[in-house]
């Protein structure tokens, strides 16, 4: 093989391993992050505690009850904040933290069975089991018209029909990929390495790639958060799906980093090897001048 087919095979390679390392950390983060049902309530857990989570809970929670709740105009502002100040005390109780994981691991079971199906129904979860038990611990803590909470089956759509045709498919597609794709892009790192001409310029070349890969995926993440803050319905607060989506997405960020740091520590490696080296042959090489001067014959 020619040394310019070989730096041609070497650049491809690289560029293949640059560009899969963002995906398959992308793809590990979706496989065993998110669809494995006990990280995935490992990694929601610490949200029951959030204080942005609570209070747009205790708001919702409240507006509920005041909509049940028919009090003169004088008594209104004073009852909406002793029930507001009753529900936000019961979001540090035990049962608020059990209730709490309840719900997400039911929404995230429907999910991921939805995902895992071939049906085209919408994936929706029923809050009557939820808002008994809140009932019920309300009242027990004697919290003013706790028991006027109407407990009806009230069904949250989690997925639309026609989005979860369209996320069946990148979730089967994140499956297969989420076992061979870091495998490859390591793969690929390696070969383009030991094909290379130059082999400390290829890892130079794929230090450099992929923290420009992780760059951008730490990126993504960023512009994900900007956009589905932006498109959240009415309603919904946003700092608490702002702490949501951080929580969900902490290990992908910290990992994204990590790759970054690596990637730049091999780079700057492989430069400093480089300078190492040329001074090394400098220093090797004979003076010219010296070479030159013709050496002296005695008599």
């Amino acid at each position: 093989m020619s040394r310019r087919v070989r730096r041609l095979v070497s650049a491809v390679l690289v560029g293949l391993a640059c560009l899969l390392a963002p995906l398959g950390v992308l793809t590990v983060w979706a496989k065993y992050g998110i669809e494995d049902g006990p990280r995935y309530a490992a990694t929601t857990d610490p949200l029951a505690s959030d204080a942005e989570v609570r209070d747009a809970i205790a708001t919702a929670v409240t507006n509920g009850i005041m909509r049940e709740v028919h009090v003169g105009q004088p008594l209104q502002g004073s009852v909406h904040t002793f029930v507001h100040d009753a529900v936000r005390s019961f979001t540090d109780t035990k049962a608020f933290h059990s209730a709490w994981d309840t719900a997400n691991l039911t929404a995230h079971d429907a999910v991921i069975r939805a995902l895992h199906g071939d049906g085209d129904s919408p994936v929706t979860i029923d809050l009557a089991p939820a808002t008994e038990r809140l009932k019920r611990q309300l009242s027990d803590e004697h919290v003013p018209f706790a028991g006027r909470i109407p407990v009806a089956h009230i069904e949250i759509t989690l997925l639309q029909a026609e989005d979860l045709t369209k996320l069946r498919k990148g979730f089967h597609v994140l499956e297969v990929t989420g076992f061979w794709l870091p495998g490859a892009a390591v793969g690929f790192a390696l070969s383009g390495i030991l094909v290379a001409v130059c082999r400390r310029r290829a890892v130079l070349a794929t230090g450099l790639g992929t923290a420009l890969g992780a760059g951008l995926l730490v990126i993504a993440i960023e512009v994900g958060r900007r956009m589905t803050l932006r498109d959240l319905p009415a309603g919904i607060s946003q700092p608490a799906a702002g702490a949501v989506y951080d929580a969900l997405t902490d290990s992908l960020r910290t990992v994204s980093w990590l790759l970054l740091a690596v990637g730049l520590t091999v780079a700057l490696a492989a430069w400093l090897t480089g300078i190492v080296m040329r001074r090394r042959g400098a220093s090797a090489e004979p003076d010219p001048v010296t070479a030159e001067r013709p050496k002296r014959v005695r008599a």
